[in-house]
C-alpha cells in the first residue's frame, strides 16, 4: 500500500513540474517575440513632439566640399552703385519721405528743403528775364540806328553789353534753378516755389538717412544713403601661395561668416594683380549670383573657392549626432512593413493554435490591449554614417546602410530624437 502511495506522488510531481517547463517555455516564446519586433534603431514621435522640439527635414545633398580653397572676405558694393542724396542749397529739411529699406528709383523725391533765398532766387530769374526782353528791344533799336548812321557806335555798343551782362545772368540764375528742380519753363510769378525737392542720384535701396525734420542741412549736407546691390561682389583675400590655383570664371560658395545657416554663390570675374595695403593677400573679385536678400556692403564672409567639379553626398552638419562613437543621421521610415511582419507572425501563431494549442482569455485581452495601446507617429530610423570634410555648414557622408532614395533627413532635431531612442532602450534594460 506505502508503495502505490508513493508511486502516485511521484507521477502527480512530474506532471506539475511538466506544466511548469510548458508554462516558462510560453512565456520564453513570447519574450523572444516581443524582443523581435522592438527595433532598437528607430523612434517613434508624435506630431506634438515634432513641433514642440522644431524637427526639420532636408535631404542628402551634392555639395563640392573637397578640392577647395577656403578663404575670407567682405561684401562690396561698386563706387559707382552707392550714391549720397545731398542738398546742393542750404536750407531747413521740411519733409522726409523715405525710410530706411525703401527702395528708390533715380529721380525720385526723398525729402523736402524751404529757405526764403530759394524765393529771392526765383524772383531774380523773373526779374532778369524781363530785363533780357527789354535789353533785347533796345540792341535792336541800337542796331538799326546804327545802320542809318542816326545813333553813336557807343551808344550801340553799351546796349549789346548790356544784353550780353543780363543773359549771363539769367543763364547762371536758370542753372542753379534746374539744379534744384525747378523747371524755369513752366515759372511765373504766380507759382513760386518756397521749397524744393531733394532727388535720389541713382536707384536702389535707403540704407542710412542723417538728418531730421527741421534740422538745418548746408550745400554739402548728405541727406540719404543709397546703395544699388544688384552689382553686389565679394573681395576675397587669398595669400601669395594659392593665387595659381585661382582663375576667372571658378565657382564661390560663401555664408555669412555670423550667420552660416544659409549659402550663396558667386562667380570670380577678376584678379587683382597687387597686394593688399600691408598684407600678402591678393584680392580676388567675385560676383554674387541669384538672391542676395540680407546681403549687405560690408558684411564679412567665409567663402570656398571650388577648384574642380568632383562632388560629395553632404547634409548640414546639425543633421549628424554621435552616439558611443559611431555617427548616425536619422530619417524617416515607413513602420507598416514592420507592423506588417508582426501581423505574419501574429497568424502563424493562430494557426498553430489551431492545431492544438489554446490561449487563456488573459492572453488575448493582453494582446488586445497591446495593439491598442501601440503608439502612433513618425516614425525615425537611426542610419550609420562615415563622416568626412566639413565646410560652410555642410559635410560629406558616406552611408554604411542603404537607405531608399529621396528619403526624408532630420537636418534639425536630430539630437532630441537620439536622446528619446536611449531613454527608450533604458527603459526596456529595466
Amino acid at each position: 500500500m506505502k508503495n502505490i502511495i508513493y508511486i502516485a506522488v511521484l507521477a502527480t510531481s512530474i506532471v506539475f513540474a511538466s506544466c511548469n517547463s510548458k508554462k516558462t517555455e510560453s512565456h520564453g516564446e513570447e519574450t523572444e517575440h516581443h524582443d523581435e519586433h522592438e527595433n532598437e534603431n528607430t523612434a517613434i514621435l508624435t506630431d506634438e513632439q515634432m513641433k514642440s522640439i522644431k524637427i526639420e527635414f532636408g535631404s542628402i545633398e551634392k555639395k563640392q566640399l573637397t578640392a577647395s580653397l577656403k578663404a575670407n572676405g567682405l561684401l562690396r558694393v561698386p563706387n559707382n552703385n552707392k550714391a549720397n542724396a545731398t542738398a546742393l542749397f542750404g536750407g531747413i529739411i521740411k519733409t522726409i519721405l523715405v525710410q530706411i529699406g525703401n527702395t528708390v528709383t533715380k529721380g525720385q523725391t526723398i525729402a523736402t528743403i524751404s529757405n526764403t533765398s530759394f524765393i529771392v532766387m526765383q524772383e531774380d530769374f523773373l526779374s532778369t528775364s524781363a530785363k533780357v526782353d527789354l535789353a533785347q528791344m533796345e540792341f535792336e533799336r541800337q542796331k538799326t540806328l546804327k545802320e542809318g548812321n542816326a545813333t553813336a557806335l557807343k551808344s550801340y555798343q553799351q546796349a549789346e553789353a548790356e544784353l550780353k551782362s543780363l543773359k549771363a545772368k539769367k543763364a547762371s540764375l536758370q542753372s542753379q534753378l534746374v539744379l534744384a528742380g525747378i523747371n524755369t519753363a513752366m515759372l511765373t510769378s504766380e507759382n513760386i516755389q518756397s521749397v524744393i525737392n531733394i532727388a535720389s542720384p541713382i536707384s536702389g535701396t535707403v540704407s542710412n538717412i542723417t538728418v531730421n525734420i527741421g534740422t538745418y542741412a548746408d550745400g554739402n549736407t548728405s541727406i540719404a544713403e543709397i546703395v544699388d546691390n544688384s552689382q553686389l561682389h565679394l573681395d576675397l583675400y587669398v595669400y601669395e601661395k594659392d593665387l595659381q590655383k585661382l582663375k576667372v570664371g571658378q565657382t564661390i560658395h560663401f555664408t555669412l561668416t555670423n550667420n552660416p545657416g544659409k549659402e550663396y554663390d558667386a562667380d570670380v570675374y577678376a584678379i587683382s594683380n597687387t597686394f593688399e595695403e600691408n598684407t600678402k593677400a591678393i584680392a580676388v573679385h567675385a560676383k554674387v549670383k541669384g538672391d542676395k536678400q540680407g546681403l549687405i556692403d560690408g558684411m564679412s564672409i567665409t567663402a570656398l573657392v571650388s577648384l574642380e567639379n568632383a562632388t560629395v553626398d553632404a547634409v548640414p552638419t546639425n543633421a549628424i549626432v554621435n552616439h558611443e562613437g559611431q555617427d548616425y543621421i536619422f530619417i524617416v521610415t515607413d513602420a507598416h512593413s514592420e507592423e506588417e511582419h508582426h501581423e505574419e507572425k501574429e497568424t502563424a501563431g493562430h494557426q498553430h493554435d489551431e492545431h492544438g494549442h489554446e490561449h487563456s482569455e488573459k492572453e488575448e485581452e493582453h494582446q488586445e490591449d497591446g495593439e491598442h495601446h501601440e503608439e502612433e507617429g513618425t516614425t525615425f530610423e537611426k542610419i550609420p554614417i562615415r563622416k568626412g570634410t566639413t565646410d560652410v555648414g555642410y559635410s560629406e557622408i558616406t552611408l554604411l546602410k542603404e537607405i531608399p532614395a529621396n528619403s526624408k533627413v532630420v537636418v534639425n532635431g536630430a539630437f532630441f530624437i537620439l536622446a528619446k531612442m536611449n531613454n527608450k532602450g533604458e527603459g526596456h534594460a529595466h
